[in-house]
């Protein structure tokens, strides 16, 4: 029997994910729960971490990559002492250390760990070497051994310090940034070892807590109104991106693939102003149209809404 495709559903759903599911398994859920035709995710979370995962319904899955592109925020629990080869708790210990680092000597640390630095990803990550996932060339027992890249971390705190074994942390990083990894980083800075044993995430972008659901409640909800009233406009994802508003005309033929040179002065003069290459939301009535990038004489689309 043929499988029925789903309803048209629209926007995006923040989902709280528990701890010990996939971040794949979550979205088929919430896809099957709301019968949505199409989805995808905003930012893949490790099973063991819990937290934001955006969800994208219908025409907001061409929006994903610009979710992905916001900066992230991260609550997270180191434990002092032990290396493990997935540097989380779901791993193998690989070294033990005596050191428990004095709650000053990881504050003194911090600063190292802010702003533009290289950090190397974690063995057991899903970058690609040599057309294989990390991940399962490090199960076979392999060697991984991945080049160090840059990223961005915005902010790091000290929240805690429990106990000896014990550091609870705070991070808003960009993207590409392995927690995982800067547990270890953290930890071979203070002449000891670290893993992650809690890893919770607070905002992906726009995307917070406060606007999460958990997949019991929206099980509960099922295809009512109420469920609707948890999804976000396509839009959400899109606030750091300018607007400008076309005739219906030129909204047309951005639809139909078309480049577009608005003709209205005042839009002219905001093309001017954004530049060649930058990206903006082209609207109509208040309605999204597409994504366009701005080139020499107007805009090209890059994704068109078919809202």
């Amino acid at each position: 029997m043929r499988k029925r495709p789903g309803r048209a559903v629209h926007g995006w759903l923040v989902l709280d994910k528990p701890q010990g599911m996939t971040s794949s398994r979550a979205l088929q859920m919430a896809r099957r729960l709301l019968d949505a035709a199409k989805a995808g995710h905003g930012g893949t979370l490790d099973p063991l971490a819990t937290g934001v995962l955006p969800v994208a319904l219908g025409e907001a899955t061409k929006t994903v990559a610009w979710a992905m592109a916001g900066q992230k925020t991260y609550r997270f629990t180191l434990r002092w002492g032990e290396a493990r080869d997935t540097d989380d708790a779901e791993g193998e210990v690989v070294a033990r250390s005596a050191v428990r680092p004095a709650q000053s000597a990881i504050e003194a640390v911090l600063p190292r760990f802010i702003g533009s630095i290289l950090q190397r990803p974690p063995a057991f990550s899903a970058l690609k070497v040599a057309g294989a996932r990390a991940y399962d060339l490090a199960r076979e027992g392999e060697a991984v051994d991945l080049a160090p890249r840059p990223v961005e971390i915005a902010a790091l705190r000290l929240v805690a310090s429990s106990d000896p074994d014990h550091a609870e942390f705070e991070a808003r990083v960009g993207k590409g940034t392995y927690i995982r990894a800067l547990a270890r980083d953290l930890g071979e800075a203070l002449g000891t070892s670290a893993h992650v044993t809690a890893l919770r995430r607070l905002a992906v972008g726009r995307f917070g807590l406060e606007q999460a659901i958990s997949l019991e409640k929206l099980a509960a909800l099922g295809h009512s109104a109420a469920a609707s009233e948890h999804l976000l406009p396509i839009e959400t994802a899109l606030d750091d991106i300018p607007a400008l508003a076309l005739t219906e005309a030129e909204a047309h033929r951005l639809r139909c693939g078309q480049a577009v040179t608005p003709l209205r002065p005042s839009d002219r003069a905001c093309i001017d102003q954004f530049g060649i290459g930058a990206t903006i939301r082209a609207t109509t009535n208040g309605k999204l149209v597409a994504l366009a990038e701005i080139v020499a004489g107007g805009l090209r689309p890059v994704r068109v809404m078919n809202l």
